[in-house]
Order: structure tokens, then sequence, then C-alpha cells
């Protein structure tokens, strides 16, 4: 039986492309992502969204809450606690202003998709319920940037919460992709009184599932998947809390894995560097094995 890999029908014929030379790569933009972890009396479970079979990306795909950064995501007069922006800088590869608007951005997007917010009135606490009427026109708001995520957290007098988050892997949308995200994957633990929900235009389904149940469905063919998403739940399983992730997540390598494709005779070779169950091996005439 098949697995659930996400394979998109047009890659061949845009591999060939790429290949020789008649398309070129879009810049990929920065994203965020955020592996959303609660503790049960069975083990630590994750929250997935299923996007919408309509959506030109990953359409049908399970995924965490996630998105595109802000460009006003590194806005300086954001209120922020934990780890200093340089920390994150080193952290995460990139400058100051990058690295706040991709911690901002797993946040935000984490807020907008799951109603869900990593922030508090001080360092050292984190709101409750955020559900109710003027929570929602917030939220809406941010999802039509009609304010920025610091105008929000001044409107409300909230402090980011960046210790609550810890930074677990990237990876690139390969280079053949016609929308290429550069994604910084991190993983939390859900804030104790808050409680998610499908708050999310491009999703049809939420849930709550141990990321091995996750990873044998994918297995099964039942749940489609991009590779960075079972990769993920893969490196989730042997965890017993939520807590024992978040402290290894500090050592975890952040190299970008980025596809790579070659012609080798008569077939296409994909594969993803350090992950050999998505190699595929692609007739030049014919479907993936």
């Amino acid at each position: 039986m098949a697995n659930g890999q996400w394979f998109p029908q047009d890659w061949p014929e845009r591999i060939r492309a790429l290949a020789d030379g008649t398309l070129t790569p879009v810049v990929p933009k920065r994203a965020a992502t955020v592996m959303l972890l609660k503790d049960t009396a069975a083990g630590p479970v994750v929250h997935m969204l299923r996007r919408r079979a309509s959506m030109a990306f990953a359409g049908g795909a399970y995924a965490y809450p996630g998105g595109g950064v802000d460009p006003r995501d590194d806005d300086h007069q954001i209120r922020w606690a934990g780890p200093t922006r340089a920390w994150w800088a080193e952290r995460l590869g990139v400058d100051e202003a990058q690295a706040q608007a991709i911690v901002c951005a797993a946040v935000r997007e984490t807020y907008e998709e799951a109603g869900v917010l990593l922030a508090g009135p001080a360092p050292d606490s984190v709101v409750g319920d955020t559900t109710g009427a003027d929570w929602e026109a917030d939220r809406e708001a941010l999802v039509a940037r009609d304010v920025s995520f610091a105008e929000f957290l001044e409107r409300r007098d909230l402090v980011l919460r960046s210790d609550l988050l810890g930074a677990w892997t990237r990876w690139i949308t390969p280079e053949f992709e016609p929308r290429r995200y550069d994604t910084w994957f991190f993983v939390a633990a859900l804030p104790e009184g808050q409680r998610t929900r499908n708050a999310s235009t491009e999703a049809d389904r939420t849930v709550w599932i141990g990321p091995a149940e996750a990873a044998a469905s994918y297995d099964k063919g039942e749940l489609l998947m991009m590779p960075p998403t079972i990769a993920t739940l893969r490196q989730l399983a042997p965890y017993d809390t939520a807590d024992e992730a978040l402290r290894d997540a500090p050592a975890r390598d952040l190299t970008p894995v980025l596809a790579r494709a070659r012609l080798d005779d008569d077939e296409i070779v994909l594969s993803w560097p350090g992950h050999d169950e998505f190699t595929k091996h692609i007739p030049t005439g014919g479907a993936p094995a």
C-alpha cells in the first residue's frame, strides 16, 4: 500500500525543466510553523490541521499551524520576553531583525490559525482563555492585516513569550516548486487555560493526535502529508512529555533540508538529504516509485 507522501503531478515536468534550464527557481518566502503539544495519560499529542483540498499548495495534506512572515513582524517596537533577539539570531542563522520576524510569525500564526497565544501580561506569565467576541475581533484584524502583531500586543498590554518556543528544524521548499517557503519549525506546549480551535480559513479539520499514531496513519496511506511533517512526527514520537521535547530543542540541528533532483539515465531521482524514506525514482515517462 502506498504511503501518504504528498507528490504533485507536475513535479516531474518541473524537475526536467529545472534540469534543462528552462525553469528559474523562485525565491522562497520566510515562514514559521509550530508543533503545538499537550500531555495526556498516553503521552504527548500534537495539534494538526488538514488543509482544504482547494488550496493551491498541499491541498488535503495534514500540517501544523503556520504561515509566512508579515513584513511588520520585524517591528522594533514589539514587546519581547525570553532569549534575546541576538540569541535567536544565532540559533536561527539569520540577523536579529529576521530572527524577531520569524519568532513573531510563529506566535502570530499559531494565534491566527489555532486561537492559541504564546504571550502574557508579564515576562513570566501567559494569558489564559483567549475566546470571546473581543479576542475574536482582534484575531480577525490580525488575519486581515488591519493591525500588526506589535500593535495587537500593545493594545492588549502583552509581551511575546519567545521562551515558550523551541526551534526544531528548518526545511526549504524544493527549487522546482512554484510556491516556495523557507520554513522554521518550532515546538511549544499548549498554555494552561487555553484551548485550540479551527480558526483557519485554510483548514477544514483539526485534530489532536499522538505523533506515532499520525505517522502510522501516514504509513498506511490514510493521512496525506508533506515530507517535513511526517519527518517531524517521527522525531517527536519518542518523547514522553512536551517538556522533554522543549528541553531537547536547543541542541537540534537547524541546517536547512532542501530536496535534490537529478537525471539518472532514464529516470529522475528525487531525494531529501538525511531523509532516505522520501526518495523517489521517477521514470522519464511514468509515475514515481
